[in-house]
């Protein structure tokens, strides 16, 4: 069973055995897709989930939602406040990215093709649109086991149609809890109509879907090796509580759906999985509703039908159907899509030809709740897409949300339960409709099928088969009339005895081998078969109720097909003039448990009146305890060689028998009467049981006007509500507006020149001021940027901005305008809430007087240094560390030295030391800190290359703005020549 988890609190966020949000480690490494549907009340739902979905789980999550086409929506703002995962809206050719939600646009259908979405417009505004239902059909068909259906509060039925085709895919289904979900209606639906994997609270399924999905697969090769034994188990186990056989499908098939329902409850082996089974009856019915899953639609491969269509309308015109009625058999007919489509196709036919035509339709399943559902004909408006328009209004009636088959049509039908492999197969056919039933089953099945289907067919009747069916081995018995569509014709004079084993019976029957017989044969065995086949008597078994279960020989003097579902019933089969004796023989036997035997009977078939004998003995009893009866119909032969009794004597002889056979035929009919009795008074019995579940109905009905009337409420409740979402969007559109206002009127009053492009770099937006670098104004919106003529001295803008978009790297540029003003131009990318680029921000700075400045300061730079070069006593500017920065021509002369070995050196470290003078250290080291300076300081200094020189020094302190930058001034005087002279 799907586990179910309670929750204590709208808010509670669920993180057990889940990742942090941040967690870099990607948990699913194969693209998975996951779907969500979620209509009214799913708002909080998604919140939710959304909280407690790791941000790299792997996993891509699309949301569809009921969304009105003429407002924009801000779920996507919405959902991102609650997960860090990127959340966008899907764009049409938009490929799907791990770790990322994406959102279905509103008033649109969304498909996915290869990963890639696809928005589709709706086809007809009439009609209802199921768009979860329409995107979890796309998803089941691209992503088939690598896909998830999550169906989440809201109104209606939308997305179960599309769960069951996830379903059949192999993919995972979950729905919320109901009781958990403010509308419980699409998830009630869901829970109805498709086994669930997953039944939770929204704040429970991210941590259980991720668990499914991560959980090892492709066992299929191990369960063949290594657990036959315990296989077979399972086939048994399921045949004891359902009555069907399944070893007889394919393997891969089998393999699949029981790793589905391991993985579900993290069983990693099959022998485990069998005890599981064996504990809980419940598990063994959802899996064997699990292998029943299929699909089917309106019109699958309508081509196929279109010929079908061509073909029997020829098959009608030849074979004169004026007052007679056409008969088709549809095994595995599921939920009852493609009974319905052989029903309006064949009526189309039918009006063609405007002749007075029965339909009989005989649609069989054995999965009961399909079949329940295919005769109530209701269907969702997802029907409009295969129906077609024409046919919908013509054998359709819309009611609500849905589209019901009309009556007639309906009418046209059968549907009943029956396991094709077992039970007795329809006769008499014009059409025998097995579509993709085939396909699921194993080689030596298909083998048994085909000559039951050529059994059931007329003469030329055809066979209808699937895109990837065929009739194998049988051509002899079929003929190819359409080779693309697998339409076959049944042989008018081909032999099915060699192959046919039917009717089928619980055990199984040996096919019969054509060919040679085999030599080591035993010839007691050889004899036995030969007298069993060529002396027994015809002879049908049956259970008590009078269901055929076994035939053996030729019985058709005795018994004919008969109209009706399956089983068969031997009664319903019998001819006319057998049935009261029959059926007396059939109760004495069973009541009496012995053989009871009535002779010199009298039949009506095509040889005349013959006379037989008929008896029915019980034969054994069943390991359930019913009965098996054998029904034994022996030809009276007349005795050969007898002499003629005389005249007189022949008279009496033929008095005495009219006398018996009277006496007979009336001991006959009183007991045919005393058990009609006894079938009177048991159907008065019934009849006053179904009137008091009548009573019991028109309660109920009672009780669910009371429903609808509460429903009604709810519906009004809901109208308020949406007025109340309609006034809190206007709220938001008002805010949005303010803030719109806001950043204009802010944009405006910072006076930078601001302009905005797109992707294609034509203008979004612009501010006032960007008038004193372009010439814009607001007709120029939408325009590219290229053809607007500006006021700028710089030819790469253009250039700039697309290489801005390509790297996402800001630029930064220098420009001036024609009259004479500079700008710092910042090119950087747009980006939105959801962190998408959407263009480039192109702002200027007005840096005029900064470049004026800065031109006057090189002025006065340059003047300074002009100054100092011609200046004859040397200079050197030291810094606070007492490190030159600059010096003169003056000082190079003197000393014979260059910048250097002078510009960036200590002035201790110039020449070889000669200037290190502890006073002349301490009088420099006061000069900044204590604001000195000094004059005329005398030194003799010895210069290698030069001679001594004697020096006069003067230094002091050159202020600067910053006092962190004050400069020392640092000349001195060569008195060396006055001294010598």
């Amino acid at each position: 069973m799907p586990e179910q988890i309670k929750s204590k609190g709208k808010k509670t966020l669920i993180k057990k055995s889940l990742p942090a949000q941040n967690s870099l480690e990607p948990m699913i490494e194969t693209p998975f897709i996951a779907g969500i549907g979620a209509s009214a009340g799913g708002l909080e739902a998604l919140e939710l989930f959304f909280e407690n979905c790791p941000a790299h789980s792997g996993l891509s999550f699309v949301v569809v939602v009921h969304q009105a086409a003429q407002r924009k929506s801000l779920l996507a703002e919405l959902i991102q406040k609650h997960t860090l995962m990127p959340v966008r809206t899907a764009e049409d050719g938009l490929k799907i990215e791990p770790d990322a939600i994406y959102i279905s646009p509103a008033g649109k259908n969304l498909d996915i093709i290869n990963q890639t979405f696809q928005i589709i417009d709706p086809q007809e505004k009439d009609i209802p649109h199921m768009t979860i239902d329409y995107f979890f059909r796309s998803l089941a068909k691209d992503m088939e086991n690598r896909s998830a259906g999550i169906i989440l509060s809201g109104t209606g039925s939308d997305g179960t149609f599309g769960l069951k085709e996830i379903k059949s895919k192999l993919g995972f289904c979950v729905a919320q809890e109901p009781k958990t979900a403010k509308f419980d209606s699409m998830p009630a639906s869901a829970i109805e109509n498709v086994p669930m994997d997953l039944i939770l609270p929204p704040e429970k399924m991210p941590s259980h879907l991720i668990d499914l999905v991560s959980h090892p697969n492709n066992r299929e090769k191990f369960l063949i090796t290594k657990n036959t034994n315990e296989l077979n188990k399972i086939f048994i186990l399921l045949r004891s509580h359902t009555g069907h056989d399944f070893s007889n499908y394919k393997p891969t098939t089998i393999f699949r759906r029981l790793e589905r329902r391991m993985s579900i409850h993290n069983i990693d082996n099959l022998p485990y999985y069998l005890k599981y089974l064996q504990k809980n009856t419940e598990e063994v019915q959802k899996l064997f509703k699990e292998l029943l899953i299929g699909v089917t639609s309106f019109f699958r491969d309508p081509d196929a039908f279109m010929a079908l269509k061509k073909l029997f309308l020829s098959y009608v015109e030849q074979n004169r159907f004026s007052n007679d009625t056409i008969r088709v058999w549809v095994p595995g007919c599921a939920t009852g899509e493609e009974a319905y489509s052989l029903a309006i196709l064949l009526k189309e036919v039918v009006d063609s030809c405007k002749e007075n035509i029965q339909i009989q339709i005989f649609a069989t399943d054995i999965d009961d709740n399909a079949i329940e559902r295919a005769r109530k004909g209701i269907y969702p408006a997802t029907v409009f897409s295969d129906a077609g328009k024409e046919r919908l209004e013509r054998f359709f009636t819309k009611e609500e949300n849905t589209y019901r088959i009309k009556k007639d049509i309906r009418e046209m039908i059968i549907f009943s339960p029956q396991d094709v492999i077992k039970d007795p197969p329809f006769t008499k056919l014009d059409i025998l409709c097995c579509r993709n039933l085939l396909i699921y089953m194993n080689a030596s099945l298909q083998k048994k099928m085909m000559p039951v289907f050529h059994y059931s067919l007329k003469p030329n009747g055809f066979l209808f088969l699937g895109p990837s069916e065929s009739i194998g081995s049988f051509q002899d018995l079929f003929s190819m009339v359409d080779k693309k569509w697998k339409i076959y014709q049944k042989k008018e004079f081909a032999s099915v005895r060699t192959y046919l084993e039917f009717p089928s019976s619980i055990t199984d029957m040996p096919v019969r081998q054509t060919g040679m017989t085999n030599p080591h044969v035993p010839i007691e065995n050889l004899a036995q078969k030969v007298l069993l086949s060529v002396f027994s008597p015809p002879a049908v078994f049956i259970d008590p109720q009078g269901t055929i279960l076994y035939i053996h020989g030729k019985t058709g003097k005795y018994l004919e097909p008969a109209p009706g579902s399956p089983p068969f019933n031997i009664l319903n089969m019998t001819r006319k003039n057998l049935t009261f004796e029959l059926s007396s023989a059939i109760r004495k036997a069973e009541s009496e448990k012995t053989e009871v035997r009535y002779e010199n009977l009298k039949v009506s078939n095509d040889d005349g009146e013959p006379h037989i004998n008929l008896s029915v003995r019980p034969v054994t009893e069943t390991g359930s305890g019913e009965s098996i009866l054998m029904v034994v119909f022996e030809t009276v032969q007349e005795a050969q060689g007898v002499k003629p009794a005389p005249k007189t004597r022949k008279r009496k002889s033929a008095k005495e028998q009219s006398i018996a056979d009277l006496e007979r035929e009336l001991a006959y009919a009183k007991e045919h009467l005393q058990a009609t009795i006894e079938e009177v008074q048991t159907a008065n019995e019934e009849l006053k049981s179904t009137n008091e579940e009548l009573q019991s109905t028109n309660e109920e009905l009672q009780s669910t006007n009371e429903e609808l009337e509460t429903a009604k409420e709810e519906q009004q409740s809901l109208n308020e509500e949406l007025t109340t979402v309609n006034a809190e969007l206007q709220n938001k559109n008002d805010e949005l507006s303010q803030s719109n206002d806001d950043m204009r009127n802010l944009l405006d009053s910072i006076d930078i020149p601001t302009i905005f492009l797109d992707n294609d770099l034509c203008i979004k937006r612009f501010t006032t001021s960007a008038n004193q670098v372009t010439n814009l104004i607001h007709p120029d919106i939408g325009r590219p940027m290229a053809h607007v003529v500006s006021k700028i001295k710089y030819g790469n803008l253009i250039k700039d901005a697309q290489e801005v978009l390509r790297t996402l790297v800001y630029k930064e540029v220098h420009i001036e305008t024609t009259d004479d003003k500079w700008f710092i131009m910042r090119i950087r990318p747009y980006r939105t809430v959801s962190n998408h680029i959407d263009g480039v921000v192109i702002t200027f700075l007005d840096v005029t007087p900064i470049v004026l400045s800065e031109q006057k300061l090189n002025d006065m730079k340059n003047v300074a240094e002009s100054i100092v070069e011609t200046l004859r006593e040397p200079l050197l500017v030291l810094n606070g560390q007492l490190r030159v920065l600059s010096t003169n021509r003056s000082f190079y002369r003197l000393f014979e030295s260059n910048s250097h070995d002078t510009i960036g050196k200590h002035v201790y470290e110039l020449g070889n030391g000669q200037w290190d003078i502890p006073e002349l250290r301490k009088l420099l080291e006061d000069i900044l800190p204590h604001n000195t300076s000094f004059e005329d300081y005398g030194v003799m200094l010895d210069f290698p290359g030069i001679g001594p020189k004697k020096l006069l020094i003067n230094a002091r302190k050159v202020i600067h703005n910053n006092p962190d930058e004050n400069l020392i001034l640092m000349a001195m005087e060569d008195i060396t020549p006055k001294i010598n002279g």
